[in-house]
């Protein structure tokens, strides 16, 4: 079990949230902090892998781009659980689960 929270860069100049992390805020240029975030959030977009890429990962699976419920743009690259590869849709909620998945990426499953 992966008992971390997600952690994600904060200005606490101006409050936005950054990330890809970039070491200073692309608004005013503070200076960025790790926050945990809820783990809460949308799916933004995503897409069904049918190709086994890696053999140690069964297919279908979804890789999925969820936009976080702390602020309208902050994305996160993570893997889709919990429910049947076709069932997914965009601007279906989800949360984070505790575990990752193959290779770190964050596992979200629909609320």
């Amino acid at each position: 079990m992966f008992a971390q929270p997600l952690l994600i860069e904060h200005c606490d100049h101006c409050a936005r949230w950054v990330h890809p992390a970039t070491g200073e805020c692309r608004d005013c240029g503070g200076p960025l902090v790790a926050r945990p975030v809820s783990g809460r959030g949308t799916v933004f977009t995503y897409t069904v892998n049918y190709h086994p890429y890696n053999p140690d990962i069964p297919t279908p699976y979804v890789i999925a781009l969820v936009e976080l419920s702390e602020q309208r743009g902050l994305r996160v690259a993570a893997n889709i659980v919990g429910c049947e590869p076709d069932s997914v849709t965009c601007g279906m909620p989800v949360e984070i689960r505790p575990e990752r998945g193959s290779g770190g990426a964050p596992l979200f499953a629909p609320v």
